[in-house]
C-alpha cells in the first residue's frame, strides 16, 4: 500500500495539473488527503506567520503525531525513488501536504518555527499565493506604463492566478515554506523529518537556478537560502551555511539592481532590510565561534564566487544602495563586519535596526575578548597571543571612529531605546529581542570604566560584585528564557547568552553563600545575632536573593544541559557543574559553592571570559587549555553526529548537485 513507483511522464503531468489546481495532494494508501474546500487564502500553504495565540499545542500534537511517522517512514521508503528535475520529486510531493494550511502536522511546525527562529529574527512573511499574483499583476500594470516588458508575455503575468502560477515561482514559495517547517521540526527535536524537509527545500531550488524573467520572487529565493543555510549551521555545518549565505547575498544584489529598474517593489525594501539584519546576526555568531579570525574559515570562492558591484550602475539612494554596498563589500564576503549599517537606517524596521546593533555588539565584545586573550596568555608566558593582541578587525576600527555611538554598552542601549519606543505600527512584542538586550545590558554595565571584562564577557561587578540592576537583568533574562524554551533554538548566540548569564549566577550564588556562610559562622563563634534590625533584615534579604537566584539557576541549568546534549560537540557551550549540595558533598566553609574549575568551558574566546573571572592568567592558560583537550577528544567520539553525517549522505549529493549548476551558472 505504501509502495512508490516510478509513475509515467503522462500520469505525472497529470497530476502536476491536479496539484496546481486542487488543494489535495494525490497521495497513495493512508496518504491520501481528504478534498478540502478552497479557502480564499488560496490553494496552497498560504504563509501568515503570525502565531495563533489560541492555538491548543496539545491537541495539534496528539492530531499530528501519528501522521509525522507515516509521513516520515513513507519518505525513507521513497527517497531512493527515480527523480525528474522538471517535475515534483518523491520527497517534495510526500512533504506538500505540510504546506497546506489546514494541515495540523504542518500548522505545528509553522508555529515551532514562529517561537523560536522568528522570534528573535522577525522576518516579514511570505506571500500567499494570491498575495503573490496580485503583486505580479500591479507590477505588470507599471510596466505597461512605462513602456517596458517582461520577457516572459505580459498578457500572461497579467492574468496570472494562483492556479495558473509559473512553476519556477511556486518552487520559491515552496523552497521558503519548506526551509521554515525545517526549522520548525528542528526545534520540536524531530531531527528526521528536519532533514527531509530541507531536502525538499533544495530540491525546490534546484528549479530556481536560472534567472529569472521577473526579478519579484528573488526575495523569496534570497530568504530560501539563507534559512536552509541557518539550519544546516545549527547541525554543525558552517561551511555549507557560508555558501548558502553567499547565494543570498547574490540573490539581494541582484534585486537591489532590480531596484535602480524600477522593478523592485516597496515590500522587497523591507525583506532586504530583514534579511541583511538576520545574516549580521548570525554572521556574529560564526564570528564568535571562529573568534574572529578569518584565516580559519573554509575556502568557497571556487564553489561560489564573491559578489562583486557593477561599475554601469550607482548607488542611487539609500534604500537602494545600503544592500548592495553591505553585500558586495570586500570585508562581508563571508561574515558582516564593521559598522553596523542597519541600524544607522533610520528607514529600516524597529526590529531590524534592533537586531544589527545586537550583533555589532556581540562583534565588539569578541574582539575585546581576544585582545584580552592574547595579554593573558603573554602575562602566563606561553605566548601563543602576540599575532591576536596587534590584530585590528573592521569592527574594532569602526568602533574605535565613532566609540561614544558604537561601543558595545552603547549599542545595547540604542537597542532597547529602539524596542521600548512608543511606536504602535513597530512595537515589538515577541521575547527574543528584549531577553538578549536584558542579557547584553547586565554583561556590559559598568564597562565603560575599561577595569572590568564586561566588553570581552562577563563585567559589570565592583570588587567582585554586582549591582542590584545587573542581579535583576540576570535573573529576568534567565526567567524569560524558562518561560521560552524554544527560544534557545533561536539562530545566532542566543544559546551562548544564555549559557554565559547561568555562570554569571555561579558567580553570583558563590558571593552570596561565602558571605552568608561567614556571618553564621561569625555568629556561632561569637553568640552574638547581630546588635538590631537593620543587621537582621539585611541578612534575611541576603538569604532571599540566594534562594531565588539559586532556583532560577538550578531551572536555567537543566534547561541548558538537555539542550546542550541534544547539540553537536563544536557547537556546545559551557557544561555547568552542580551546586555543592546534596548527600555525597562536603561541607567545607573555603569550598566555593559552584565549582567553576569544573566547567567544561566553550571553545568561544567570549564565553570563556565569563567563566575565569577573578583568575590568575596562569591559571585561565591552563584551564582554557584543559577544555580544549577535553573538546578535543569529545569532537573525536562524536558518533551520534558522526551518524547523522553518514545519513545526510543522499541530502547532500542534492546539496552538492545544487552548488555545482550555481557555480555552473555564475561562472557562466
Amino acid at each position: 500500500q505504501h509502495q512508490q513507483s516510478p509513475m509515467p511522464n503522462q500520469q505525472h503531468q497529470q497530476q502536476q495539473q491536479q496539484m496546481n489546481t486542487n488543494p489535495m495532494v494525490v497521495l497513495s494508501g493512508q496518504h491520501q488527503l481528504q478534498p478540502q474546500q478552497q479557502s480564499s487564502r488560496g490553494s496552497f500553504y498560504n504563509e501568515s506567520t503570525t502565531p495563533n495565540n489560541n492555538i491548543n499545542y496539545q491537541q495539534l500534537q496528539q492530531q499530528s503525531s501519528s501522521q509525522d511517522d507515516d509521513l516520515t517512514r513513507s519518505a525513507k521508503r521513497s527517497a531512493s525513488a527515480p527523480q525528474q528535475s522538471d517535475t515534483t520529486s518523491t520527497i517534495v510531493s510526500i512533504h506538500l501536504p505540510l504546506l497546506n494550511p489546514q494541515n495540523p502536522s504542518g500548522t505545528l511546525l509553522r508555529q515551532y518555527f514562529e517561537l523560536s527562529t522568528n522570534n528573535v529574527l522577525n522576518l516579514p512573511p511570505i506571500p500567499t499565493n494570491e498575495e503573490y499574483c496580485a503583486m505580479m499583476m500591479m507590477l505588470t500594470q507599471q510596466q505597461q506604463q512605462r513602456g517596458d516588458m517582461y520577457s516572459t508575455s505580459t498578457t500572461t503575468m497579467g492574468n496570472l492566478t494562483p492556479e495558473t502560477l509559473p512553476w519556477y515561482d511556486q518552487s520559491a514559495l515552496n523552497a521558503a515554506r519548506f526551509s521554515q517547517l525545517a526549522l520548525g521540526a528542528l526545534s520540536n527535536d524531530q531531527v528526521g523529518l528536519a532533514l527531509e524537509l530541507s531536502n525538499a527545500c533544495v530540491l525546490c531550488l534546484k528549479n530556481c537556478v536560472d534567472e529569472p524573467s521577473h526579478k519579484s520572487c528573488l526575495s523569496v529565493l534570497a530568504r530560501a537560502y539563507l534559512l536552509h543555510g541557518i539550519f544546516r549551521s545549527l547541525r554543525g555545518d558552517f561551511t555549507r551555511y557560508f555558501k548558502y549565505r553567499r547565494v543570498c547575498m547574490t540573490q539581494i544584489y541582484m534585486l537591489e539592481e532590480a531596484g535602480q529598474q524600477q522593478q523592485q517593489q516597496p515590500q522587497d525594501v523591507e525583506v532586504v532590510d530583514a534579511l541583511l539584519a538576520a545574516i549580521s546576526f548570525h554572521d556574529a555568531w560564526a564570528y564568535m565561534m571562529y573568534n574572529a579570525v578569518e584565516d580559519e574559515l573554509p575556502d568557497i570562492d571556487t564553489v561560489v564566487p564573491r559578489v562583486y558591484n557593477n561599475a554601469n550602475h550607482s548607488n542611487g539612494g539609500c534604500n537602494v544602495g545600503c544592500g548592495r554596498q553591505m553585500v558586495t563589500d570586500p570585508m562581508n564576503q563571508m561574515w558582516i563586519q564593521g559598522e553596523p549599517r542597519i541600524f544607522l537606517k533610520n528607514e529600516a524596521r524597529v526590529v531590524d535596526r534592533s537586531l544589527d546593533a545586537i550583533s555589532c555588539a556581540v562583534r565588539s565584545c569578541c574582539d575585546q575578548a581576544n585582545r584580552d586573550f592574547a595579554q593573558m596568555s603573554q602575562a602566563a608566558g606561553g605566548g601563543g597571543g602576540g599575532a591576536v593582541s596587534e590584530m585590528t578587525t573592521p569592527t574594532s576600527l569602526a568602533v574605535m571612529a565613532s566609540e561614544n555611538e558604537l561601543c558595545s554598552r552603547n549599542m545595547v542601549l540604542s537597542a532597547q531605546a529602539l524596542v521600548n519606543q512608543n511606536n504602535a505600527n513597530q512595537r515589538v512584542t515577541k521575547p527574543g529581542l528584549i531577553m538578549m538586550i536584558t542579557a547584553m545590558d547586565a554583561f556590559l554595565e559598568n564597562s565603560d570604566s575599561g577595569d572590568s571584562d564586561g566588553s570581552g564577557g562577563g563585567g559589570g561587578a565592583e570588587e567582585g560584585g554586582f549591582s542590584e540592576t545587573q542581579i535583576g537583568n540576570l535573573l529576568s533574562a534567565c526567567e524569560m528564557a524558562i518561560k521560552h524554551p524554544l527560544l534557545l533554538h533561536s539562530p545566532g548566540p542566543v544559546y551562548h547568552m544564555m549559557s554565559n548569564a547561568a555562570v554569571l549566577l555561579c558567580h553570583l550564588l558563590n558571593g552570596l553563600h561565602a558571605k552568608c556562610s561567614l556571618r553564621e559562622s561569625s555568629i556561632d563563634s561569637s553568640g552574638d545575632e547581630g546588635a538590631g534590625g537593620n543587621s537582621n533584615s539585611s541578612n534575611n534579604m541576603e538569604r532571599e536573593l540566594f534562594y531565588n537566584t539559586l532556583d532560577t539557576f538550578m531551572s536555567i541549568r537543566k534547561l541548558l544541559n538537555m539542550h546542550r546534549q541534544n547539540l553537536p560537540v563544536k557547537l556546545r557551550c559551557h557544561a555547568i557543574p552542580r551546586p555543592n549540595i546534596g548527600l555525597s558533598k562536603e561541607t567545607d566553609p573555603e569550598t566555593p559553592f559552584i565549582d567553576l574549575g569544573e566547567t567544561l568551558m566553550c571553545t568561544c574566546r567570549g564565553c570563556q571570559g565569563f567563566v575565569l573571572m577573578g583568575c590568575s592568567p596562569c591559571v585561565a592558560a591552563e584551564r582554557a587549555q584543559r577544555s580544549a583537550r577535553v573538546q578535543a577528544i569529545q569532537l573525536e567520539d562524536d558518533d551520534e553526529f558522526k551518524r547523522e553525517i553518514d545519513d545526510l549522505g543522499d541530502f547532500n549529493l542534492d546539496d552538492d548537485a545544487l552548488f555545482s549548476i550555481l557555480s555552473r551558472v555564475a561562472n557562466n
